[in-house]
């Protein structure tokens, strides 16, 4: 019996956990001001300059772009 309650607060705990590092992540270019961003949806009037995984690759990605350093 205990191990079904210890399995069960393993998932519990683990699947917020998850869920915050899934998704798709965008580095967009916004046209008026030039500058770059990571974001989860793109809005108008952004440019997508990359996809990634998670929210650091993104961040990493998006310091090596040179449109982003402009």
């Amino acid at each position: 019996m205990s191990k079904y309650i210890v399995t069960a607060l393993v998932i519990a705990f683990a699947t917020p956990a998850l869920a915050l590092e899934s998704g798709v992540y965008y580095v967009g270019l916004d046209k008026t001001t030039h500058t770059c961003s990571v974001v989860t949806s793109l809005a108008p009037g952004m440019k997508m300059m990359g996809k990634f995984k998670s929210q650091a690759a993104a961040e990493k990605a998006m310091h090596g772009m040179k449109a982003c350093k402009a």
